[in-house]
């Protein structure tokens, strides 16, 4: 890793794929209105739906800013019928809701005595887009502290969102975002490669080159193309020609479709449409159906009152027999510039 010390790798830790069995998921409850500007109370009732559907089947961590901002969470969720045993509340004060990206990056080693760790990689609100972000960059150490767990500082920037796996050492990411040069402009592809190899643990790190339009991550991943199993994406794209999307997402679509795992095995391409565009205030939105979160029970879907929101789901279910898929809209919550995957971060169990 670093003066000659083993890397997280070497040591035999990995980041799961979300579809491993999870004991929580952590989220950070939104707070900051200006993500929401006008719309933030209209979030609530699909946010604590969110939480709902999370605690069927594993707990939900969720960070607040203070004693206040607990009770004003717990009105929201027992007004949702929330199973409240299954919720934990921590204060830690954040920026912003955004959890996916600012949350704990959890790896392990089931084989190690110490199996579980904490990476925790810099932020920068996206390139430095909405500052200040100095609390969310302390979350990963503040859970780790709480729970004991070892933490390890890669010391670059990196986003939850930007990466997705599919456990069993395969990486995909998208060069509009990972070399992005509001990132980390002094680092090139192979060195951006090693750095994930040695903190996610990692064997090989698989690149498209496009994100959707109105999204200002700069094009994370998780607005893309989603790993369902080991050898198996569903990819968005986006039937109307004319869309802006159309281009970038054939892009995508091409690479994936030359792609091959570390055993010589193609990907299983599965295509998923586009939702309808999404405005508001004349603001392209970044809505898309692969930003679904996989619960141990369910795959929660972003849904957008639109003619492809029951293809979407339809497709997205054939693709998960083991787990009920349920949709919830999204429509209020994209005006924040992200959706279920976003809020949220898994953490395995072991």
């Amino acid at each position: 890793m670093t003066n000659g010390q083993p890397s997280l790798k070497q040591l035999g830790y990995y980041f799961p794929a979300e579809f491993h069995p999870h004991i929580a998921t952590w989220l950070s409850w939104p707070h900051k209105e200006a993500s929401w500007p006008g719309k933030i109370n209209t979030i609530y009732p699909y946010y604590s739906q969110f939480i709902k559907y999370l605690a069927e089947s594993e707990l939900v961590r969720i960070n607040v800013n203070d004693a206040a901002m607990k009770a004003f969470a717990e009105g929201h969720l027992r007004n949702a019928g929330v199973n409240m045993a299954q919720v934990e509340f921590y204060i830690h004060p954040t920026n912003d809701a955004w959890c996916r990206d600012h949350g704990p990056a959890f790896l392990i080693n089931p084989n190690a005595e110490q199996k579980k760790v904490v990476v925790d990689w810099n932020y920068n609100a996206w390139g430095g887009k909405y500052p200040p972000f100095d609390q969310d960059d302390v979350i990963p150490t503040h859970i780790a502290k709480h729970f004991n767990l070892p933490v390890y500082y890669p010391g670059i920037i990196m986003e939850g969102g930007s990466v997705e796996f599919n456990g069993k050492g395969a990486l995909l990411t998208s060069a509009c975002c990972l070399l992005n040069e509001n990132r980390n402009p002094h680092l090139d592809r192979e060195q951006l490669e090693t750095y994930l190899s040695d903190f996610y643990g990692v064997d090989q790190v698989l690149w498209v080159d496009e994100g959707i339009v109105g999204d200002d991550t700069d094009g994370h991943i998780d607005d893309t193309i989603r790993f369902v199993n080991e050898d198996t994406v569903l990819t968005v794209v986006e039937s109307n020609k004319e869309d802006e999307n159309y281009e970038l997402l054939q892009q995508n679509l091409r690479q994936l479709k030359q792609m091959r795992l570390l055993n010589g095995k193609q990907l299983n391409v599965v295509e998923l449409p586009m939702p309808d565009a999404v405005v508001h205030e004349d603001q392209r939105l970044p809505a898309s159906y692969a930003n679904f979160y996989i619960s141990n029970k369910h795959v929660i879907v972003p849904t957008y009152r639109c003619k492809n929101d029951d293809k979407a789901l339809q497709i997205i279910a054939e693709n998960f027999k083991d787990r009920e898929v349920v949709g919830i809209d999204s429509t209020e919550i994209i005006w924040g510039l992200g959706s279920f995957h976003c809020l949220s971060q898994q953490e395995p169990l072991i």
